[in-house]
Parts: C-alpha cells; sequence; structure tokens
C-alpha cells in the first residue's frame, strides 16, 4: 500500500491524463488522487483489522465500527468540509482518507481489546 500511495502521491496527473485532457476534470481528478492516496497505508491496515475479526467469527463489531465509519462519520465529515467550511470537493476528498484513517484505529484497537476471542460462532 505504500508503493500504490507513492504511486498515486507523485504521478497522479500522468495517470488522470489517461483518462481526460479536459483542465477542469484533470485537475479535480489529480487532487483527489494524490488527497485520497495519501491514506493508503491506513486503508490496508483497516482492511487487515476488519477481515481478521471477521475471519476470527466476530461479524458484528466489524459491521458497526464500518456503519459508524462510513455512514455516522465520513459522509457527514465530507458534507461539513464541503458546505460548512466551503471546501467543495476538496473537503469530500479530505473526508475519505481521515475516515479510512478513523476505521482503520478503531478496528485495531477493537483487535487489541481481544473481545474477538470469546465470540462464539
Amino acid at each position: 500500500m505504500f508503493g500504490v500511495m507513492l504511486l498515486f502521491l507523485l504521478f497522479a496527473s500522468p495517470i488522470i491524463s489517461i483518462f481526460t485532457k479536459e483542465p477542469d476534470v484533470h485537475r479535480y481528478g489529480t487532487l483527489a488522487l494524490q488527497i485520497i492516496g495519501s491514506g493508503f497505508i491506513f486503508y490496508g491496515i483497516g482492511m487487515v483489522m476488519i477481515q481478521s475479526l471477521n475471519g476470527a467469527g466476530d461479524t458484528k463489531a466489524p459491521t458497526w465500527i464500518n456503519f459508524i465509519g462510513f455512514w455516522l462519520f465520513q459522509i457527514p465529515l465530507a458534507w461539513v468540509l464541503a458546505k460548512s467550511f466551503n471546501m467543495g470537493p476538496v473537503g469530500a476528498f479530505i473526508a475519505i482518507p481521515v475516515a479510512e484513517s478513523f476505521l482503520a484505529l478503531a478496528a485495531w484497537y477493537y483487535f487489541r481489546l481481544g473481545k474477538w476471542k470469546e465470540v462464539k460462532i
């Protein structure tokens, strides 16, 4: 994930150029790829933590972590940043790695608690 993160941070413009030549789309696409790509390390950690809990048979905790992380945190944060702070699309882009980082930390914390060891399948 670190390699993909570097790829997206350093080569966002050439990557977006494959898909569009429209200047505004290119500008927003490049910005989106750089901002969202900056959180790829946390995406990987979050995926591993969530799937390890699922694999151990604890499916309720990952469901709640995802529900809270995406529906109750990421979507409202994107709206607040975009509308209330007048950041527009950039605010929505920023909400994605912030929420993914929150999700990864919440999953890691829950995993460290060890409650998943007590789940009966």
